[in-house]
Parts: structure tokens; C-alpha cells; sequence
């Protein structure tokens, strides 16, 4: 969906043109191809928008999540939206690109078709000098991974056959590029985190408690440590099934996220085990947070095969100064966690210094 319009000038009978253009792109496609978005974001800012003789730019990354596009970095003196919706009404124009996966370029913004532009949808019109802008998909492997704005050319009032060529392969190099970042930050989460739950894995736990400590050393406060173990997993996967099993993993899992803050870490520690570490938090507060766990497990018991699977948890803690190790923290806990079990599970047990366990 872009404009048919020619240039003056034949850039292509033109040698000396085209290697002054190569030159100029050639670096250009070499800073995209990192894993730096804030590199690729300066090229799409400042450099492709002198390439192609505009005032503005912005740049928008896609949440396909949330089915949102954020505004990463952009050049308007002026204010635009930081936030676009996928599902908003009017549709936008970005929405649109995105849809179709093609580049639009509109000559006229008062006078075009094909898509018309509402006024509703044109909110900071009055902004810029011209009435010309392009929405350039970003598109990584035919998935739109971003869109890119560019608005208000310098010389003449349209975009010309040479700009739209610059484009279009700008459209391909940096969508390459972003589509890479986020395959780099989902191959990242999934190292650190759990395929069944989502919650950290044991390797993870580890390294964000050995950080935590630091952070205690430095700054003072004080962690405290949260052991769980699932009650009686063992029979549930030997009636039910382990399908049954890791249904029940999942939700317990779930549940105990629901009881912690952001700042806090729930990790799954192993098979039928989680840990979470609270930060800043006194033991009556963590004792709090653990029979709040131990009430969210119990209280709904979980749906199998038209079948009714009781839940429940055992559930040992301490809190720790900055001098402990993480080994000599979890050890603690853990046995808490024993005494937990000892005392007939579903049921919260605290490590106290003097090794007795309550």
C-alpha cells in the first residue's frame, strides 16, 4: 500500500549516485546488525531520517502479548502517543501497516484514500510543516516486530522512488534486526526459568540470592527464605497420572506467585519443591506471606478428569543476615521445611538460630 511516485532524477543511469548512496548505507546496515536496540533505535532516529530528507521520526516496538505498541525512542519536539493499541477504534494507521504488512505512504494526509484518515485519528496533525508521512512495518521473517514513522519532508512533498527503495530495505534490515533481540531475550528466559511453571529454575535461584546477599552486604537489610514442598505429589502422580502431577505443580506454582510482590522471587527448586526469596521483609511479615501461601494451596482443590485433587503444601522459613551463605540459608529453611513435614504437612514451621524449629 504505497505511493506509485517517481523521482526527477533516474538514480539508477547514475553510478556516481549509487556509490554515494552504498557508502552511506553500508555503515548503516552494519550498526543495525547488533543486539543493542538502543544502537539500532539511533540509526531509525537520527540516520534514516537524513537518508531520506525527513524532519521526525519515530520508532514503536510491537507487545504481541499485550497487543500494544510502545514508543521506543522518537526526535518530535512536540508530544506523541507513547501508547497504541492493536484493538483501538478508529484503527491507526500504524495498526493498519501492521496488518498488511506493507509500507504506507501518504502524499497528502488531508486529501488521501486508500486508507482514508479521519481526523479523529490525527490528533497532533497541526505539529507538523507538510501533510506527508510513511508507516514503515518492521518485519522479521513476515512477523511484524515494530513500526517505524517517518514525517515532514524537506525537499519536495512527496517521497520519492529512491527513498522508497531506502526504506524498504530499512524496513528489512532493522526488522531482522529486532526480530533477533527478542529471540535473544526469549532464548534468555527460557535458560533462566522453569518450562512447566514459568518461575525461575534452580540455577537462577541460586544467582539472584547470591546477588540479594550482595546487595545486604552493601546496603544492609536482611533476606528471608521461603521453603516449600508439595504434599504428597507421589500418591497423586501414582492415582492420577504424572500429566495429573504436573497439572498440580502448575497450579500450586501459580498460587504461590499470586502471594508475593514483584520484588520478591518464587523459583522452582526442584521437582516437587519451590523457594521464594522475600526481600526486606521481618519474619512476622514473611510468616505471614507463608500462611498465606499455605491457606491459597489448600482452600480450592484442583479439577482432573471430572475428578477433585485436595492440595496442599508444607512450608518451612527463616530470616538471614548478609554474612550467611546461600547453601547455609536454604539448608536452614529446608529444614524447617522438615519439621513442616514432620508436624503432619499443610502447615508453615520456622528455622530459628538456636536450631529449634517451631
Amino acid at each position: 500500500m504505497h505511493s506509485t511516485n517517481k523521482s526527477s532524477g533516474n538514480t539508477a543511469n547514475n553510478p556516481d549516485i549509487n556509490i554515494s548512496l552504498l557508502e552511506q548505507v553500508t555503515p548503516l546496515a552494519r550498526q543495525i546488525n547488533c543486539l543493542d536496540i538502543e544502537r539500532i533505535a539511533d540509526v531509525c532516529i537520527k540516520s534514516i531520517p537524513k537518508l531520506v530528507r525527513v524532519r521526525f521520526a519515530s520508532l514503536y516496538i510491537l507487545d504481541e502479548t499485550n497487543n500494544i505498541l510502545h514508543l521506543h525512542k522518537h526526535n518530535h519536539p512536540f508530544l506523541i502517543n507513547k501508547i497504541v493499541s492493536l484493538n483501538q477504534t478508529p484503527t491507526p494507521l500504524m495498526v493498519m501497516a501492521i496488518r498488511s504488512k506493507e509500507l504506507i505512504l501518504v502524499p497528502d494526509i488531508d486529501t488521501h484514500k486508500k486508507p482514508v484518515i479521519k481526523k479523529s485519528q490525527r490528533a497532533f496533525a497541526e505539529n507538523y510543516k507538510t501533510k506527508n508521512c510513511a508507516i514503515v512495518p518492521l518485519i522479521c521473517q513476515d512477523r511484524v516486530v515494530g513500526v517505524l514513522n517517518l514525517a515532514d519532508k524537506i525537499e519536495g512533498n512527496h517521497f520519492e522512488s529512491r527513498d522508497i527503495a531506502l526504506i524498504e530495505l530499512f524496513s528489512q534490515l532493522v526488522g531482522a534486526s529486532i526480530g533477533n533481540i527478542k529471540l535473544f531475550e526469549k532464548i534468555q528466559r527460557q535458560a533462566a526459568t522453569d518450562g512447566l511453571t514459568g518461575l525461575v529454575n534452580h540455577k537462577t535461584f541460586y544467582e539472584i540470592l547470591e546477588k540479594e546477599l550482595w546487595r545486604s552486604r552493601r546496603y544492609g537489610g536482611q533476606i528471608s527464605l521461603i521453603m516449600i514442598d508439595v504434599d504428597n505429589l507421589k500418591k497423586i502422580n501414582d492415582d492420577y497420572g504424572h500429566r495429573a502431577g504436573d497439572r498440580v505443580i502448575k497450579e500450586i506454582s501459580k498460587r504461590i506467585k499470586e502471594c508475593i510482590r514483584q520484588i520478591d522471587t518464587a523459583a522452582r527448586y526442584g521437582g516437587d519443591e519451590f523457594a521464594v526469596i522475600l526481600l526486606n521483609s521481618s519474619l512476622i511479615d514473611a510468616s505471614v506471606v507463608a500462611k498465606r501461601m499455605v491457606d491459597a494451596v489448600s482452600k480450592i482443590p484442583t479439577a482432573w478428569n471430572k475428578k477433585q485433587i485436595a492440595l496442599s503444601i508444607s512450608v518451612g522459613l527463616g530470616q538471614y543476615d548478609a554474612q550467611a551463605s546461600p547453601e547455609d540459608i536454604t539448608s536452614r529453611s529446608d529444614k524447617a521445611l522438615y519439621a513442616a513435614k514432620q508436624a503432619g504437612k499443610n502447615t508453615v514451621r520456622i528455622f530459628e538460630s538456636s536450631n529449634n524449629s517451631l
